[in-house]
């Protein structure tokens, strides 16, 4: 990563329209090339895709920007227990700077996330990001959970489609506030909103 690269931690609505459009071109750049439908959610200076995240960590260099992390605190169900998570997503850094690593932004939002006082940060991925979250989890600092299901609310709701979905993504843990052994047991998570 550049050394260069200066973070703006923010809440949401710290963020100006001038913001959100700059956002909104940064995703459509960077989920564009993995498919028109995932940079769509962009579209109209729009800089979330499900869920509105309350908090930001953006990383900026000479360029513009250069990463995004979001975050939402919210109450998961994991099997039986009723949890409360920081949700980290819209993860994307922008193509040139592709080895950036996800250490950088949860190293960046590690002060935010024990100041939200959640006991872990939790996030889904899709199965070909394996490579990349592995070598973060490789120090201890997170921890990769396969085989669970994560059931979600459609962020755009259609009379001719369910209103839920769900998935077997790969499942990122974070420690905040407690370890990684106290993580409840389950196969289903429950999100009880929108993907982040």
């Amino acid at each position: 990563m550049s050394l260069k690269v200066q973070w703006k931690l923010c809440w949401e609505n710290q963020l100006e329209r001038a913001d959100h459009e700059e956002l909104s071109e940064f995703f459509r750049k960077s989920y564009g090339p993995t498919g028109a439908f995932h940079a769509k959610p962009f579209e109209g200076g729009r800089s979330w895709a499900g869920a509105r995240p309350e908090r930001r960590a953006i990383a900026y260099d000479s360029v513009g920007i250069a990463s995004h992390m979001g975050v939402l605190r919210r109450f998961i169900k994991v099997g039986e227990t009723d949890l409360l998570v920081a949700e980290l997503g819209l993860y994307a850094v922008r193509p040139d700077l592709e080895r950036m690593g996800i250490a950088h932004s949860v190293g960046a939002l590690t002060p935010t996330l024990r100041e939200l006082g959640v006991p872990f940060a939790f996030g889904t991925v899709r199965h070909a990001m394996r490579n990349h979250v592995e070598r973060y989890c490789q120090n201890g600092m997170a921890s990769i959970l396969t085989g669970v299901r994560v059931r979600s609310s459609i962020a755009e709701v259609n009379p001719d489609l369910p209103s839920t979905r769900t998935e077997e993504p790969l499942v990122v843990i974070f420690p905040v506030g407690r370890p990684l052994n106290e993580w409840p047991p389950g196969i289903l998570i429950e999100r009880n909103g929108s993907e982040l």
